[in-house]
């Protein structure tokens, strides 16, 4: 079973990811979740310090079109991906070890599908 790091915005996604609770929908129970305000406000450094830390994966649960503080905010976390991505490919691992996806609201299932496949990617990465 993979470990799985995801960073959840408080505002959007946290509710989600609550919903999918709620809504008795399974998913690993090695993902712990961390919420931040903005999810382009994560540092580059705190996904390869989880990385390095034991996680097998990170998982940016971003807010999409509908974050509070950014207009821009997907673009940021898109590009906080990128960075992080490049930087594991220069260090020899593995880029698809970090993953990003709009999560809402009301998305349980789809956070459920995003967790779900991403266990299977990393299984993959683990297994090469």
């Amino acid at each position: 079973m993979a470990r799985i790091l995801v960073f959840s915005t408080e505002t959007i996604s946290d509710p989600g990811i609550d919903f999918a609770g709620i809504s008795h929908l399974s998913y690993p129970s090695s993902v712990d979740v961390i919420s931040v305000p903005c999810s382009s406000g994560i540092h580059p450094d705190w996904v390869i310090l989880a990385l390095k830390s034991g996680y097998d994966g990170v998982f940016i649960a971003a807010d999409g079109e509908d974050c509070p503080y950014l207009r821009d905010c997907t673009e940021r976390t898109a590009e906080l991906v990128r960075q992080v991505q490049e930087k594991l490919q220069e260090i020899g691992e593995n880029p698809r070890r970090v993953r990003m996806a709009a999560i809402c609201s009301v998305c349980g299932e789809a956070f459920v599908n995003h967790i779900r496949q991403f266990e299977k990617t990393l299984d993959e990465i683990k297994s090469a």
